[in-house]
Parts: structure tokens; sequence; C-alpha cells
């Protein structure tokens, strides 16, 4: 699963065991990835410690930083925030010690290079050295024609290597079809799109992409890159794009660290402190027209004989 994942570029968490003490039913060793839609795929121990696991898993996609969950006994509710690590001080009847290891496994950077050159097999064995997820685009391409790609796309629809914000295109069809190539890379709005091209042949597709109906601002994306290089190597035009694409990715997020994952809402038990997801458990109880959610119907029970003892902030400062 997390080899087919770092392969198509999805951002996932790799949640691991590392210290139990009983009574758990989760040990050492146990691991469960967990993907930007909450969804959590493998076993870290039952509804005491998987809501809180998910809940931080999406904090450290979008952190893009690993961290450490304990999940302590406790005669008293606390949950405690330091520098890469969270505990979790619980009075949950099972009693049991857990410490879980959350570690992003964030995609590499999507390189997206089209064309059959010189220059753009250049750039996908480069690009591969670089850290990028390098996916050769050309019609009829196949996988034996690009050694050094992550993925080869035999045709110009790029769906299926996922671009998403962190996507770099580079034509580097030198003449052939680099309007047909520009036009699929502009499709996605998230790509950054550059082309390899003299001035002279920058304007002449411009003129044709807007005959074919795209608008100025859509245009306005292409970056013309490399053009300067009079007389360079193939090689040495491929360095400089890849350059300017690492120049470019440097600029637009210096301090992004990690993915933007969706909004998943989650609750704490205010009886044991435990992380609740709303969504799926069976215990809530309406007090002063708050609702509250639990992790177990003995939860719900202590808070109903005595509610106001129970309403105070638990969560961690985050």
């Amino acid at each position: 699963m997390l080899s087919r994942y770092a392969a198509d570029g999805t951002p996932c968490v790799l949640a691991t065991v590392v210290r139990s003490e009983a009574p758990t039913s989760a040990h050492p060793g146990d691991k469960a990835v967990i993907t930007a839609d909450g969804r959590l795929r493998g076993w870290i121990g039952g509804t005491c410690s998987e809501p809180i696991v998910r809940r931080e898993a999406l904090r450290a996609l979008a952190e893009g930083s690993p961290n450490l969950v304990r999940i302590v006994p406790s005669a008293e509710v606390k949950q405690t925030r330091k520098r890469g690590e969270l505990t979790v001080a619980t009075t949950c009847p099972s009693g049991g010690a857990l410490d879980i290891f959350i570690e992003p496994r964030l995609p590499r950077p999507l390189l997206l290079v089209f064309g059959d050159t010189p220059v753009a097999r250049a750039l996908v064995q480069m690009g591969s050295l670089a850290g990028f997820r390098a996916c050769a685009v050309h019609p009829g391409a196949r996988r034996e024609d690009f050694p050094g790609a992550a993925m080869v796309v035999g045709s110009l629809e790029v769906a299926e290597a996922n671009p998403g914000p962190d996507s770099w295109a580079v034509v580097a069809t030198m003449g052939h079809y680099d309007e047909d190539a520009l036009e699929a890379a502009l499709a996605h709005r998230d790509v950054d799109v550059s082309l390899i091209a003299s001035a002279r042949r920058t304007d002449a597709v411009h003129k044709a992409l807007m005959d074919r109906g795209l608008d100025e601002t859509t245009l306005g994306r292409i970056r013309t890159s490399a053009s300067k290089v009079r007389g360079g190597s193939q090689e040495e035009i491929a360095v400089l794009a890849l350059a300017e694409v690492v120049t470019a990715r440097a600029k637009r997020r210096p301090a992004a660290k990690g993915v933007p994952v969706p909004a998943v809402v989650f609750a704490t038990d205010p009886v044991c402190g435990m992380t609740v997801d709303p969504l799926t458990s069976l215990h809530t109880a309406v007090h002063r027209d708050q609702t509250y959610w639990f992790c177990s119907a003995g939860c719900e029970a202590e808070f109903l004989k005595e509610p106001e003892r129970y309403l105070r902030a638990i969560e961690a400062d985050t």
C-alpha cells in the first residue's frame, strides 16, 4: 500500500505502535496507514487509540512533521503537547498505555516532462535524481523508452499522474506538438508550466493557442524556460530548465512543509478525555443545547449523572 501511494503521489501517514502496556489490544510493531480523508487501514488499537491517531495523522500531514502520541492511564484527564510529542492522560477503564509514532509520508513533487527529445530524456533522468517524481509524457511512449522515469504516460492525458499543487510541467517537445502539450498541461490549474523554446517560437505558440480559444490569463501561466541558451548542448538546456523549476518551487512554497488536507472534525470525550469521531460514535448527549460525544456507553452514563463535573477544557494547546 505504501509503495502504491508513493508511486501515484498520494500523501499518507504511517502509524506504528512502538510501546504498549497491558491491558491493550495493540502490540509493538502493529501498523496502520491513514490517508488525507481520515481513513485508517490497519491496526493500532481499538476505540481508545484509533480516533486520536487519525486526528494526529491529519495534523502531521498538514505540518509535514512526525509526532509521538503517548496514551497513558491517569486519575485526571489531561492532554499535553510539546514539540514532537502529544501525551494524552485518560481515565479510560481499560488502563492500558500506548506509544504510537506518527510518520507523514509526503509525495515527491511531480515533474511532467513532455517530449521524446534528448532534452526531455535528460530532464527525466535529472529530475529523478533531484527528488522529483519524474513522469515522461509522449504519445505512444513505453516504459522502456524512459528508464529513469517514475511513470510513463503514452498520451497527452496526464490525469493518471495525479497532478496537484506541487506539480511542474516542462514542455521539451522542441517544435513537435508544442501547442498540444501546453494545452494538456494548462488544463490542470495547479500545474506550473514552462516551455523550452526560442522567443520567436514562443510567440508563434502563443498565437496558435489564442486561436484555439485560450485566454490571456491562461497563457500567462507559461514560463519560457532556458530560452537564453544559445549553442548549448541538450544536456545543458535540460540542466537550466530543471534549475528554473527548482528555483520557482522554492519561491512559491518557502515555508510549506505538508500538504493541504480536508477538514475532519473530531470531538473529545469530556469524561475520559479520549478523542471521538462524531460521525461514527453511537453515544451522544445534549446538555444546555450543546452536543457531546463519548467513546462508550459508560462514559455517556457518567456524564448524564453529573454533567457539570465534566464541563472543562481538556484539549491540548495547539
